[in-house]
């Protein structure tokens, strides 16, 4: 028979009091607490175009710096932008600086063993680009034994080299894209997003996409665990920048289209 000993009152309000404590913290940032303060703090980069980077006046803008400022509409907040180096960023919620990182932050496995995602609001794919009068190229496999000018140590060179491509080394999509037109490489593989960037800033530029590949990689605010009040209050103003128009402007205006599928 198990005999039970009374817990002396003084150890058990330290307990409820601990309990209490750490309630919040595992919880993460509290929706109600948010509304309280009147803003949501958002890690981001601030030097990482054109999602979030400064323009010739200083001024924090960018694709995911209006989407930020849209979700914080929708909550009833302002959005408070705390900007931190690309390594240490999703480390910061961690560390309680902030409430949310909003920075094209791509949802992996790994990642969503330790943090919360909300619903994705960015698709990248990879897309094959030629010269705008190439009329040889229609398909990754056409790219057998022609030059694809890739970023020798990323995926998209995997993609060409899987594919018969002769590699041509850049030191990324600038370059790449330069030695198309160029007429030095037949084609290169890249991230949809840079490309209508690019096509963007400049539309008369002769490239275009002719492929590309049919998974996407997602993209979606990432916060702490336990945040599941803040996670659907996130999901939500998500669908209702996307139902009354505001994803699709604030689309056009960094990449001429919907980014979001």
């Amino acid at each position: 028979m198990f005999t039970f000993k009374a817990i002396p009152v003084t150890l058990l309000a330290a307990a409820l009091t601990l309990g209490a404590a750490v309630l919040p913290a595992q919880a993460g940032a509290n929706l109600d607490a948010i509304k309280q303060a009147g803003s949501i703090k958002v890690g981001t980069e601030g030097t990482y175009a054109p999602f979030t980077y400064h323009d010739e006046s200083g001024k924090l803008v960018g694709f995911d710096v209006e989407i930020a400022e849209a979700i914080a509409s929708k909550l009833g907040v302002k959005a408070e932008f705390i900007e931190g180096k690309w390594d240490g960023l999703i480390a910061g919620l961690d560390a309680n600086r902030y409430d949310v990182v909003i920075n094209e932050v791509g949802i992996t496995e790994k990642r969503k063993e330790k943090f919360a995602f909300s619903d994705p609001y960015i698709a990248s794919r990879a897309v094959l680009i030629v010269k705008e009068d190439n009329a040889d190229i229609k398909d990754f496999k056409d790219l057998k034994g022609k030059k694809a000018a890739q970023s020798l140590t990323s995926n998209f060179a995997e993609i060409a080299k899987n594919n018969g491509a002769e590699l041509v080394g850049t030191e990324g999509f600038d370059q790449s894209i330069a030695l198309v037109t160029q007429g030095r490489a037949d084609a290169t593989i890249n991230d949809s997003l840079s490309f209508f960037d690019f096509k963007k800033k400049q539309a008369a530029a002769p490239v275009k996409i002719v492929a590309q590949e049919q998974d996407a990689s997602y993209s979606g605010v990432i916060l702490r665990k336990g945040d599941d009040e803040l996670v659907a209050a996130i999901n939500q103003a998500l669908k209702d920048i996307e139902a009354d128009g505001t994803y699709q402007k604030i689309s056009d205006k960094y990449f001429g289209q919907d980014v979001s599928k």
